[in-house]
């Protein structure tokens, strides 16, 4: 009978832990396995917008519709094992964003919503995102309060009062336990000589202090109050199976890795930006966030030896829409009847040139993949 009450209160105890994430499991409740590629999630923290027709000050906020600028961008993949990259992107990259043109990158969810914001991410860094993740302001505040509390170590003086978008930040250098409040102050503060990149450096300082705390088997029981924190301040298109996967990879624990775009701070008329450094942003994507099986970031020569006039040309064309980073077109000598692909992952590139047969030898120096178009090339 005693172990019948034990086992009864160990039971409730179990149920009343889990019950804040109960919404979250029943809408995205799924097997965890083990994903057979990495998993790509665009993170994106929205900065609130304010009524200022109101007749009072500071300005209220208005009911968060996720339509803001996005002032924390950040590109995580999962692993197969548990590898978790964190990519963050500053807020004001400068690109030509694809449907809106040249701006600021946390200019693209009010222009365009999420699919400008993804496309742009995805123009940018070569990467496939599998799926988003839209953070209120109040995400990070209540996630740390759920949390109990984050121990970070304060690098300097934080002192900023903002009346309108009601931000004041207090805090004195060194290791100490922040509330939800100090930690979005810590957060959001951007008043020094680092400016962006000096946010975006404490941003990861969160995360990693973060996750070891998760990481305590004496926290696990608040796991469940930071997945109800996180789901009441989040708008997604993450689908069962996609959250399956992230489970599966997260399965064994998380090994946490944080980088950022590489660039440098310049400016674009009176606006000051942040110009990223592309073939470096290119080099820690091939090294940090390349999905083995992907042969988008490996080098194509494509050679018409039989195709029609311009085949080559707009071959190339269609792989760069599908995100290939390096492809070369040209002419070559021959008359070949059927089209070949050889190299590296060339079973791979055949479904996207979409004809052809895969060949064992032929490749051009200096390229990973070889595609030489022949005579059974479609016409334009």
């Amino acid at each position: 009978m005693r172990v019948r009450v034990i086992i009864g209160v160990l039971l409730a105890a179990v149920v009343a832990a889990a019950a804040p994430a109960a919404p979250f499991l029943a809408r995205y409740g799924a097997v965890p396995h083990q994903p057979e590629t990495p998993v790509t999630v665009l993170l994106a923290g929205v900065a609130p917008r304010y009524d200022e027709s109101a007749p009072v000050w500071p300005w209220p906020a208005k009911a968060e519709d996720y339509t803001g600028t996005t002032d924390t961008i950040v590109l995580a993949q999962i692993r197969p094992g548990g590898q978790l990259n964190l990519l963050s992107i500053p807020r004001d990259s400068w690109m030509n964003i694809p449907g809106w043109g040249w701006g600021k990158i946390n200019g693209a969810n009010p222009h365009g919503g999420p699919d400008m914001l993804v496309g742009a991410v995805e123009d940018l860094t070569g990467v496939k995102v599998d799926g988003y993740a839209f953070l209120s302001l109040y995400a990070l505040r209540a996630l740390a309060d759920a949390a109990g509390g984050v121990t970070l170590d304060v690098p300097t003086r934080m002192k900023y009062d903002d009346n309108a978008g009601r931000l004041h930040i207090d805090l004195q250098p060194g290791v100490q336990r922040l509330n939800g409040t100090q930690a979005e102050g810590f957060l959001r503060f951007r008043h020094d000589a680092r400016g962006d990149i000096g946010r975006v450096e404490r941003q990861q300082l969160f995360l990693a202090a973060l996750s070891d705390q998760v990481k305590r088997p004496l926290n696990w029981w608040r796991v469940p109050l930071m997945v109800s924190a996180l789901d009441r301040n989040t708008r997604t298109n993450l689908d069962r199976a996609t959250v399956g996967s992230i489970l599966g990879a997260a399965a064994g624990g998380l090994k946490l890795k944080t980088l950022t775009v590489p660039g440098s701070f310049g400016f674009r008329g009176a606006a000051s930006v942040w110009a990223v450094d592309q073939a470096a942003l290119d080099r820690l994507i091939a090294t940090d966030f390349r999905d083995p099986g992907d042969p988008r970031f490996l080098t194509v020569a494509v050679v018409n030896v039989g195709a029609p006039a311009g085949s080559a040309r707009r071959l190339k064309m269609r792989l760069e829409e599908l995100g290939y980073r390096r492809v070369t077109a040209t002419n070559g000598p021959g008359d070949q009847s059927g089209t070949t692909i050889t190299g590296a992952l060339a079973g791979r590139v055949r479904r996207d040139v979409g004809h052809g047969t895969v060949a064992p030898e032929g490749s051009v120096p200096g390229a990973d993949i070889t595609v030489r178009l022949g005579a059974d090339t479609p016409a334009e």
